[in-house]
């Protein structure tokens, strides 16, 4: 993401300044072929950044909102729906503000989350928020391979009840299935370029479109079905779970809607590639507005729908807790999809911590050909690559360590609950908020200050109650489980 004009003559020249992407450039008017900032010309427009967005939004955490729909019920499951949808859009506004830093159409860029904080905030926060952004960043990459492992695994599971007619229980382990997800991942990863990227984003924004309305229908089917609508308007019955689970799963039901919504870390590499005029903000507010209308509309279906086909028994997972029956083919198709769309949505978000990391240690040893020499390969059928011995180790390095810990922590809901509940203040309503604030010159105590200020609180506490709610789910789990030994 951090990269875009690798390619120029001048940085070939001086490669070791290939990822010293936080200096200041002076705007140079731009030309037919470089921008402002003597990079490439962006080409991203509203389309692709919805699509880049949407790819980002609806993953895994679209899964688990019939189950959070069935914690909270009728009335408040929907309600925080479109809470967190408002929170989300709002918040992803004003952070689409600092993308540049003074004038909107001609001040300095800030190419990624971590620029845009040093430029309005710097300090301490500038490291706070390093260690939030690309801690949240590493954690979904886990989500995504426990989440890509279980569809999998329902594929199988599925054929294997299919072909035994129902009687063979099919116990699966996991492991094999991330161990695949995440060679499929260490292949992916070698793509230089969040540029390069954007057929895989198309890709898994298609996917993720297939799967929910797969579970849509499906949901819809089940509720035809049973021939009533199930669930009450307060949610899970007590009875059924204990007074306590009851309010620590309410909690952790906060935590998976958020991570349904966790995308603001990634905005503004988002926005580093739209085009302009007009100015990239007002570029990504409309690509906000469309992504975040169509994601909602969709969450609200898939959890309504699903937690009006199961009630109380509402699964963990929409796609895999259907019961396995017919038509198996179909849900199939919508686990492959899943599998499809995460082997996507998985670079997306590791590509910025990617950079981050290469970024620095070029910075810190500008003369090792190990770190920033790049030898360049014929690939038949692909043509020219660009192979950089330390961006290959690294980020194989990284797959395989994500991999190892989703195979001893393969819970999926407690997970996501945990990486909402984590990520979802301090980066979507948090730093937003206090740079939006410098941004824009607010006076301290006016009442748009306080307003902002109140939400930043507000949030905090849903996130505090959410992590709460997931560890206790975590820690519950952890009492009968395991490592490297779980079956399905």
């Amino acid at each position: 993401m951090t990269k875009m004009g690798d390619k120029t003559k001048n940085q070939q020249l001086h490669h070791h300044q290939i990822f010293d992407v936080s200096v200041d450039v002076p705007p140079q008017g731009g030309s037919k072929c470089f921008d402002d900032d003597g990079r490439l010309k962006r080409t991203g427009t509203v389309w692709t950044s919805s699509a880049h967005i949407i790819t980002a939004v609806i993953g895994s955490g679209v899964l688990s909102l019939a189950w959070a729909t069935a914690q909270l019920g009728w009335v408040a499951g929907p309600s925080v729906m479109l809470l967190f949808s408002f929170v989300t859009y709002y918040t992803s506004t004003l952070l689409s503000a600092c993308y540049r830093s003074g004038d909107s159409v001609t001040g300095k860029r800030n190419y990624t989350y971590m620029d845009a904080v040093r430029s309005n905030l710097g300090g301490a926060k500038v490291k706070i928020c390093g260690y939030v952004q690309y801690l949240n960043l590493f954690g979904v990459s886990i989500g995504y391979t426990i989440a890509s492992s279980i569809s999998m695994m329902a594929i199988k599971r599925s054929n294997c009840f299919h072909k035994s007619g129902g009687k063979n229980p099919c116990h699966i382990n996991s492991n094999p299935y991330m161990i695949a997800f995440g060679i499929t991942e260490i292949i992916f990863s070698q793509i230089p370029n969040f540029d390069q990227l954007w057929w895989l984003s198309i890709v898994a924004a298609v996917m993720s479109f297939t799967y929910s309305t797969i579970g849509l229908g499906l949901g819809i089917a089940q509720v035809a079905a049973n021939g009533n609508i199930m669930g009450s308007m307060t949610g899970i019955s007590i009875g059924t779970v204990t007074p306590m689970q009851k309010m620590w799963r309410s909690f952790q039901a906060l935590g998976d809607i958020a991570f349904a919504y966790s995308y603001s870390l990634i905005l503004i590499e988002i926005q580093d590639t739209i085009r302009s005029p007009p100015s990239e903000s007002k570029t990504m507010k409309r690509a906000t507005q469309i992504s975040v209308a169509v994601t909602t509309l969709f969450y609200m279906l898939c959890g309504c729908m699903g937690y009006a086909a199961f009630g109380d028994l509402s699964p963990g997972n929409l796609l895999t807790g259907f019961g396995f029956y017919n038509p198996y083919w179909l849900l199939d198709i919508a686990n492959a999809a899943i599998v499809v769309h995460l082997v996507g949505a998985y670079q997306v978000y590791a590509q910025p911590l990617f950079a981050f990391v290469e970024k620095t240690a070029a910075q810190k040893f500008p003369d090792s050909d190990f770190i920033t020499k790049d030898v360049r390969l014929q690939i038949p059928g692909i043509g020219p690559y660009n192979l950089n011995l330390f961006r290959m180790i690294w980020r194989t390095a990284f797959v395989i360590i994500t991999t190892v810990i989703s195979m001893i922590l393969p819970f999926f809901n407690d997970v996501v609950g945990l990486l909402g509940a984590f990520g979802f203040w301090p980066l979507t309503v948090y730093f937003p908020v206090e740079m939006y604030i410098v941004q824009k010159k607010i006076p301290k105590w006016s009442t748009r200050w306080l307003c902002l200020q109140i939400l930043s609180v507000a949030c905090l506490i849903i996130t505090i109650a959410a992590a709460a709610g997931s560890i206790a789910g975590v820690v519950s789990d952890l009492k009968v489980y395991k490592p490297f030994k779980t079956s399905y």
